[in-house]
């Protein structure tokens, strides 16, 4: 009896071999060229529409990605690369797709001439080790106890793509002041800087060039009753997460009373827990008290007696940040072990001075001289939303890069001359090699060429002869002893020449070209590895579990 071997009876459809991998990177392809023209210098900018119909307009290749909803599997990793990078890196978040989809595309054509995935990989994987063992050998620049100006280089490269380029100077002077102040030294002793602590307020109005730094934290709401006094100092925060309003019965208590008396006293029992609560928090001395959730009138009232700025409906983040910085603890009810209500004033967070401005047409209240981390605000104003929303993306990534810089404390030369020096020193190391992987290594070389040869297509600019150019001089300094300075060569895009990055001040952290090496890299392998797609259909009827 011979078995035949048929395939299993799947309800849905599947695709094998080759037909999978050239899907994949097509899918892989659309996805880079969408964010392919937003990346460098002279990027432009994507206008994305929602469904319900809101506009956003970005250059950041991390929003982009977010806000399209791609459907295709391959290309969702692509996606989730973006805002891997965004998270670890915070910027560079265009440069990993385009590099990921350059390195699948050259992967496959590999493929189509018979050599198989594996050796791709391991080649791939090779490559990737010599590339971030190069940088950190050969092409960083140790910034010892960095001054002012090659943080503030780093982030006017970060900011260089965005809208605020051209008041980059003053952007990138705020940006680096602001990371500074929240400088941190934890339990370990390590040097940290806590960007998370940086509250950034948007307000309409005025000019760009108009944002400002402001020491405090800032919440954006005001204070919850006119009669409250406008600073309190020095400042005991109570921060709280219930409600101070009248206390209610619990849904499903019944009371059944005889005498209709009794219900008066019900209501009036009801009114003052309320009561009691407020006053253990004014006798355990707090005199500013944040909750996430509502005061009614009747609550505020005890409070403007006291002489205390009660703030209602307090973002939970906002919260976190303000409990953080004041050493306050979030208090989420009063009830202590023995189910009685008490307040301990060890809960209790200490600033300076609560005071409560207006910026725009806003109140703000500000928490000022926090007692352990330094909080700052950056308060933005710009035309209108559009700006300022892209304003803010803009800025978080600067953040980033000028911490990523601070913590790392080394740079490369931006501008493509990392990618071709790279790209010279792995051709030349794929031909030592007696392998397969030789090829691969090869392939892998050429597709990071990708990123200069986009910058100055960007730019409007003849890329073949640029990136001649380019890799001419990055061949030189590897293999003369006297031209090594050659290295930091890179693309000066406004003048479309060659020009050494490292002393035009563009340069960026190193930590951010080794994780897009090694993100891209981990994203094309996971694609690659892919042979064959089982597409489920949806049974219909039947689903009732």
């Amino acid at each position: 009896m011979s078995i035949s071997a048929q395939n299993p009876d799947i309800s849905g459809e599947r695709q094998s071999g080759q037909d999978v991998r050239t899907q994949n990177v097509m899918a892989c392809q659309a996805v880079s060229n969408i964010v392919k023209t937003s990346l460098g210098p002279v990027g432009l900018d994507k206008m994305l529409v929602d469904d319900i119909g809101d506009v956003t307009i970005t250059n950041d290749g991390a929003t982009i990605l977010r806000m399209l909803e791609v459907e295709h599997p391959a290309a969702k990793v692509l996606v989730e690369l973006a805002e891997l990078q965004d998270r670890e890196v915070g910027d560079g978040t265009t440069s990993v797709v385009i590099v990921a989809a350059e390195l699948l595309k050259r992967a496959n054509d590999l493929v189509r001439n018979k050599i198989h995935p594996t050796s791709i990989i391991s080649g791939y994987r090779l490559a990737m080790r010599e590339a971030c063992k190069y940088i950190e050998e050969k092409l960083v620049t140790k910034v010892e106890k960095l001054g002012k100006v090659p943080l503030i280089n780093c982030a006017k490269t970060s900011m260089s793509s965005k809208l605020i380029s051209g008041d980059s100077d003053f952007f990138a002077n705020l940006v680096v002041d602001a990371v500074l102040s929240v400088k941190m030294t934890n339990q370990r002793g390590e040097i940290k800087y806590p960007i998370k602590g940086i509250n950034i307020l948007k307000a309409h109005g005025q000019s760009a060039r108009d944002s400002y730094l402001l020491n405090g934290y800032a919440l954006n709401t005001g204070r919850a009753a006119q009669g409250m006094p406008l600073r309190v100092s020095p400042a005991k925060i109570a921060c709280l997460d219930f409600n101070l309003q009248k206390t209610k019965m619990q849904l499903g208590v019944q009371v059944v009373v005889n005498d209709p008396r009794e219900l008066e006293k019900i209501r009036q029992r009801e009114a003052d827990m309320t009561k009691e609560r407020i006053e253990k928090l004014l006798k355990a001395g707090a005199n500013v008290i944040l909750t996430t959730k509502g005061i009614d009138d009747m609550a505020l009232k005890y409070f403007v007696e006291a002489g205390a700025i009660a703030v209602r409906r307090v973002r939970k983040e906002d919260m976190r940040h303000v409990a953080k910085a004041t050493g306050a603890t979030l208090v989420t009810t009063f009830a202590d072990m023995e189910g009685e209500e008490t307040f301990d004033p060890a809960h209790l967070g200490t600033a300076e001075e609560v005071v409560e401005e207006r910026i725009a047409d806003d109140d703000v209240v500000l928490i000022k001289g926090t007692k352990t981390s330094s909080a700052v605000s950056l308060i933005l104003r710009g035309a209108n939303d559009y700006m300022l929303d892209e304003m803010e993306r803009a800025l978080h990534d600067a953040l980033c890069i000028v911490k990523r810089t601070l913590e790392s404390n080394t740079v490369v030369a931006g501008g493509g001359a990392v990618e071709s020096a790279l790209s010279v020193y792995l051709e030349h190391l794929a031909t030592t090699l007696g392998s397969r992987e030789q090829l691969a290594i090869a392939e892998f070389a050429d597709a990071l060429l990708i990123i200069p040869k986009v910058l100055a297509v960007n730019a409007a600019k003849d890329a073949t002869e640029l990136v001649a150019k380019l890799r001419a001089y990055h061949h030189t300094a590897q293999t003369k002893a006297d031209k090594k300075h050659y290295s930091s060569m890179g693309l000066d895009l406004v003048n479309g020449t060659i020009r050494n990055n490292l002393e035009a001040g563009v340069i960026e952290p190193a930590m951010s070209k080794v994780k897009i090496i090694q993100f891209a890299t981990e994203a094309a392998i996971t694609i690659l590895r892919i042979d064959d797609m089982i597409k489920l259909v949806k049974e219909d009827g039947q689903g009732d579990e």
